[in-house]
């Protein structure tokens, strides 16, 4: 009994030594210096494409831009998207353009922390030194809202940010955007753009115990978004058997309008309306021949 005891201690004290040890654990690298000067428009686009906007507003409570969006409920709980205008206690006002770059391409807080998967940083990890330079000077034209975003509602333990190390270890991978030798020019831009910025995976895989993506479920839909949404199955052949072109799917992600008439809602209307609505047909043509792979 009293050796029995004593493992039992031992276990105690070795979890607690290996919880404190991964509470201090530093994730994440110090980016280097970005001197590259950022043109407001191109990072205004790449916000678009990205969902920057989409997300961040609460476009049906008439939310200012980029001042907080709605909130994403799930089986872990509610999450808020942040405050993201340039307001200096409420927002990214007193960040540096380096901070801004360790959180869009790390997931990484200025204060070392690792944010939630909620925030869509898996698919950014491939964004160039100019692209962040783009995104931050478009984001310094944003007006300050001095309003904070509501804090997240998630229970113990999933409220642990340093337990997100862990998942980091298991589940973060970078995003597959470079381009593949001999398929077309619209082809891998449509990569890019799938597979990176507009994060299309996000919605339209299949999540597992740990909110990570299943690793061979990709874009083979997800019964389970946030708010009880679905999102259909996007596999080329699936999309073939209901009807999609390239043509019809570009133009769809334009106007939110399907084939048959009828529109797109829920979190895919606010895609449309708040990011894919602003990208250019060859953009819109480029994500429809990747996604149907119809090069």
């Amino acid at each position: 009994m009293m050796a029995l005891l004593r493992l039992a201690a031992l276990g105690v004290v070795a979890g607690g030594v290996f919880v404190i040890g991964l509470m201090f654990w530093p994730v994440g690298e110090e980016p280097a210096p970005i001197e590259l000067t950022g043109d407001v428009n191109r990072g205004a686009y790449l916000a678009r494409a990205s969902g920057c906007i989409a997300c961040h507003t609460d476009m049906s409570g008439g939310g200012a831009p980029l001042a907080g969006g709605a909130p994403l409920e799930t089986p872990f709980g509610a999450f808020y998207p942040p405050n993201l205008t340039t307001d200096p206690d409420h927002g990214i006002g007193n960040w540096e353009i380096e901070d801004f770059a360790k959180a869009v391409r790390q997931g990484i807080s200025p204060e070392s922390a690792p944010y939630f998967p909620t925030f869509t940083y898996p698919f950014y990890g491939n964004f160039t030194d100019q692209q962040i330079a783009d995104l931050w000077a478009a984001f310094q034209t944003v007006p300050p809202v001095a309003e904070p975003a509501p804090a997240h509602v998630v229970a113990f333990p999933f409220n642990q940010r340093w337990g997100m190390k862990l998942w980091r270890a298991a589940f973060l991978k970078p995003p597959e955007t470079e381009p593949v030798d001999g398929k077309s020019a619209a082809w891998n831009r449509g990569r890019e753009l799938v597979e990176g910025a507009s994060h299309c995976a996000a919605c339209h895989t299949a999540r597992n115990f740990a909110g990570a993506r299943m690793s061979g479920a990709a874009f083979a839909g997800n019964d389970a978004l946030p708010g009880g949404d679905k999102a259909p199955s996007i596999l080329p052949e699936h999309l073939t058997e209901r009807g999609w072109t390239v043509a019809n799917l570009a133009f769809a992600l334009r106007t939110g309008v399907m084939p048959d008439g009828d529109a797109f809602g829920g979190s895919m209307g606010e895609v449309v309306q708040g990011g894919t609505a602003f990208l250019t047909d060859e953009d819109l043509t480029a994500m429809a021949t990747y996604v149907l792979d119809a090069d």
